[in-house]
């Protein structure tokens, strides 16, 4: 339904960026360490008919630096402006600062894109993922995320929970050493039995011989994707890796932009594209990844990691229009950012069998609960 607002007149008034942060209900381990806390940048970009729109920035830590950069070098190249203008405002906040693309420039390019795709489905009255062409989905296939690394007792526990909460596709992290690494791959196979479909997930722990070592221990274990073996500059290695390794290989959370992923992309060295909305520039710099990564039928598979309700509701939309969608990230953590944030649940608290359902409201579909906000706010 309509909201009757003439987009041709309508014209963005402020930009507010709230920098958020909570302490984790459950620490994340991977292999870069243990994280107890984390932040976010919730960026609400307001228009004069009334229509505010809502959106994300990948800020985990130093968040009030993200709202300096905000305050002083985006919204002055925002406000005065049509907030359906979301190419010419992309364009416009990515020459804020020169340079090769990437950093807290573009993770604060995301957050704002979002909220004005938000807004733009306001204006409409339709659900983002329709204005992104839409696929006709219902529901997107999600992953738990994630077995986090650590002894095979524990490691064991928290494959349990996510069997027990129904997902048929569970995430393990790994780390090194590599022999621990090849025997929790192994064991949590035969735990889980050979109908969970699992991945691993290396966050760049090893270097290629390493690699090569852990890939195949899950191929001989029937793993579906090994994400983020190397660092991600590593093009040449993941190339190497790619001719070594019998598994299909994933990355793209560290990538900005297009450009980032091209190569690894177009020669079909990795077989799953995962950006993150809320890093990768937002709504429009992710959907150009997944459909650049559809033409070369590789698959899109969107990264979320430790964010909240409004970078995964995006991703939702993302996923539903895109046509080569494989499975989206469910952080299943009882994290404030995904609980408190709005009215709705958690999508690993309304997924059934790993299928997740698609918002219909217009925009993102979501309601901002601005007394959390304040709560939060770091």
């Amino acid at each position: 339904m309509s909201t009757g607002t003439n987009s041709a007149e309508i014209r963005i008034t402020d930009v507010i960026a709230h920098p958020l942060t909570q302490t984790l209900p459950r620490p994340t381990v991977t292999s870069w360490g243990t994280y107890t806390e984390v932040s976010i940048v919730l960026v609400e970009v307001r228009t004069d008919a009334g229509i505010t729109g809502v959106g994300e920035a990948l800020a985990r830590f130093s968040p009030k630096a993200y709202v300096e950069l905000i305050d002083t070098l985006l919204k002055p190249r925002l406000v005065g402006g049509n907030p359906t203008d979301i190419q010419a405002h992309w364009r416009t906040m990515r020459r804020a600062l020169s340079g090769r693309a990437g950093g807290m420039l573009f993770e604060a390019i995301a957050g704002v894109d979002i909220a004005l795709w938000d807004i733009l489905g306001k204006v409409a009255g339709l659900p983002v993922h329709r204005l992104l062409g839409g696929m006709g989905r219902t529901e997107v296939p999600v992953y738990a995320a994630s077995v986090n690394w650590g002894s095979e007792e524990f490691m064991n526990r928290e494959l349990d929970a996510y069997l027990e909460k129904g997902f048929p596709r569970i995430k393990v992290k790994i780390a090194n050493p590599v022999n621990d690494a090849c025997r929790r791959i192994a064991s949590l196979r035969k735990r889980a039995g050979d109908d969970i479909e699992l991945c691993v997930d290396a966050n760049w722990a090893y270097t290629l011989e390493e690699a090569v070592e852990v890939g195949r221990a899950l191929s001989d274990n029937a793993y579906f994707w090994f994400e983020e073996p190397l660092r991600p500059e590593d093009e040449a290695g993941y190339e190497e890796l790619h001719r070594r390794c019998a598994t299909p290989l994933a990355a793209g959370e560290s990538n900005y932009t297009l450009d980032q992923a091209m190569r690894l992309v177009a020669n079909r060295t990795l077989s799953y594209i995962q950006p993150d909305v809320a890093r990768s520039g937002g709504i429009s710099e992710t959907r150009r990844m997944a459909e650049f990564a559809a033409a070369h039928d590789v698959q899109y598979a969107p990264h979320i990691g430790m964010s909240g309700i409004i970078c995964e509701t995006a991703s939702v939309h993302l996923a539903a229009a895109m046509p080569n969608i494989r499975a989206m990230e469910c952080e299943t953590d009882s994290s404030p950012f995904k609980t408190a944030l709005t009215g709705a649940a958690p999508g690993a608290d309304r997924q059934k069998n790993g299928m997740l359902p698609v918002p219909t409201g217009p925009g993102l579909g979501i309601e901002i609960d601005w007394d959390a906000v304040a709560r939060l706010r770091a």
